[in-house]
């Protein structure tokens, strides 16, 4: 087996309600799911066939005892430390409006255990919370700053939380100065509206490929697709018909089917995405697309398997 792609960021339980449409357990009462958005990602990776390592930190309470549960039940390798017998569980309070669209309060600490890399590792994926709030924040800033000899490709999904970072302006200077440590930056068009209000796509695009690494930025648009833009190509996929149930866990099941379709042609590792050309850029943004297509159409973050992925959509 090649060796896991490595996640780092908060695994937390999601606390999922609405006062306009039942929840899960069909009755509109919360339902506790597991979540956080670097582990959906980490488990939307592994669903999709790739040897995932997730670095996080959580408890030994009734909610990190789900959280294990669900990590282990689909394969996510845990690095050492983190689970934690004198943490507590971290939460996200999230609440549906009528369209099924999200939006959060969070109860969080987030202090990763020590963070290396394993020999033959392709890729570091990163982002949300993990990457804003102290001291955990500072942990992988160093990290990834460490990583930067090394052959290993690194991938950043800022995931703009306002109740967590209500600062625009200082936020994107901390998403700026993570962007310049990474390879392939993923952000929403809702993270563009807060961090850059007033920019297009295509000048946030060209402020994050001005420095040396940043080689590609993905950005999606909910209903209305993705843009992906690198320093070769730049393509526009749309997204297909669907009904709704919720967005929950749709961002970052787009990010872990965007690093499987990398992981898929070789442009992981040393490579860090040099090869990639215009068709494979198409190629894995559309992939990623349909994959948070097959999410919107499911209660909670239930990112697809390869075998859904073909089921739906023939590929």
């Amino acid at each position: 087996m090649s060796a896991p792609v490595l996640v780092v960021g908060e695994a937390l339980v999601d606390i999922v309600g609405s006062a306009a449409r039942p929840t899960r357990n069909g009755n509109g009462k919360p339902k506790a799911t597991p979540g956080g958005s670097p582990a959906n990602v980490a488990v939307g990776l592994a669903r999709l066939g790739v040897p995932t390592e997730l670095v996080t930190r959580f408890g030994t309470d009734a909610y990190g005892d789900q959280l294990g549960a669900h990590l282990f039940g689909n394969g996510v390798q845990l690095a050492p430390g983190s689970v934690d017998p004198g943490f507590r569980t971290s939460t996200a309070t999230a609440t549906l409006d009528p369209a099924g669209v999200a939006s959060y309060q969070f109860d969080i600490t987030w202090e990763p255990p020590a963070l290396s890399l394993r020999r033959g590792c392709p890729a570091i994926h990163t982002g949300s919370i993990a990457t804003v709030l102290e001291p955990g924040a500072k942990a992988i800033h160093g990290f990834l700053k460490s990583m930067v000899d090394q052959p290993v490709t690194v991938t950043l999904d800022p995931n703009a939380r306002p109740t967590i970072t209500p600062d625009p302006v200082s936020t994107w200077s901390a998403v700026r100065e993570l962007a310049a440590l990474s390879d392939l930056v993923k952000l929403s068009d809702e993270d563009c509206e807060f961090l850059r209000p007033g920019l297009s796509v295509d000048e946030i695009a060209a402020e994050l490929l001005g420095v040396e690494r940043t080689r590609c930025v993905v950005i999606t648009r909910g209903g209305n697709g993705a843009a992906g833009i690198s320093r070769d190509a730049r393509v526009e996929v749309t997204a297909p018909a669907i009904e709704v149930v919720d967005t929950v866990g749709a961002g970052d099941s787009f990010m872990a089917a965007l690093v499987a379709g990398l992981h898929s042609r070789g442009l992981l590792g040393a490579t860090r995405l040099t090869g990639l050309t215009a068709a494979d850029l198409r190629e894995v943004v559309d992939y990623a697309v349909k994959a948070a297509a097959i999410t919107c159409t499911r209660h909670g973050a239930d990112p697809p398997t390869a075998a859904d992925h073909v089921a739906r959509w023939g590929a």
